[in-house]
């Protein structure tokens, strides 16, 4: 059996315009200011989509989805994180499980999380935990400037 571990990380600050969405493993956070970014800026899936492309030595998310094309423009992060599944595959890998921590001071995650697991694990095809935890005051994440995220994947040949 051949294993590879990945890692990802991803942040994004709040946006400024007052009407984007906060989506995060594909779920829309109601009543949340949204993140800035090229795509809908779900620095979950992104952090999750980068470990994957890192532990199948397939660069990153940038490299593949670049900020500087139009076509990723308001991009849903989800469909992103399918197509690197299917990037992954194409190397012969295949996730056995994912661990993600979202990193922020608001807001509340806990009612969603079980929500964003699902959502991740139907897209990954093997199971992926989300957990939450908090600045505590230090820093851009501990002063509620943005939201970041930390992944970890196992792989396995397919």
């Amino acid at each position: 059996m051949t294993l590879r571990v990945g890692q990802g990380f991803d942040v994004h600050p709040f946006s400024e315009d007052r009407s984007r969405p906060l989506v995060l493993g594909g779920v829309v956070v109601e009543g949340s200011r949204g993140l800035s970014g090229h795509s809908d800026a779900d620095v979950l899936s992104h952090a999750l989509s980068d470990a994957l492309l890192g532990g199948a030595g397939l660069g990153d998310i940038g490299r593949h989805f670049p900020d500087t094309d139009p076509r990723y423009e308001g991009a849903d992060s989800l469909q992103l994180l399918s197509d690197v599944v299917a990037l992954v595959a194409g190397a012969g890998l295949r996730a056995a499980n994912a661990d993600c921590t979202l990193l922020a001071e608001r807001p509340k995650l806990s009612q969603v999380l079980p929500v964003m697991a699902e959502r991740l694990t139907a897209v990954l095809g093997a199971p992926v935990s989300v957990k939450a935890s908090r600045g505590e005051g230090l820093g851009a994440i501990g002063r509620a400037e943005g939201i970041a995220c930390l992944a970890v994947v196992l792989l396995d040949a397919s």
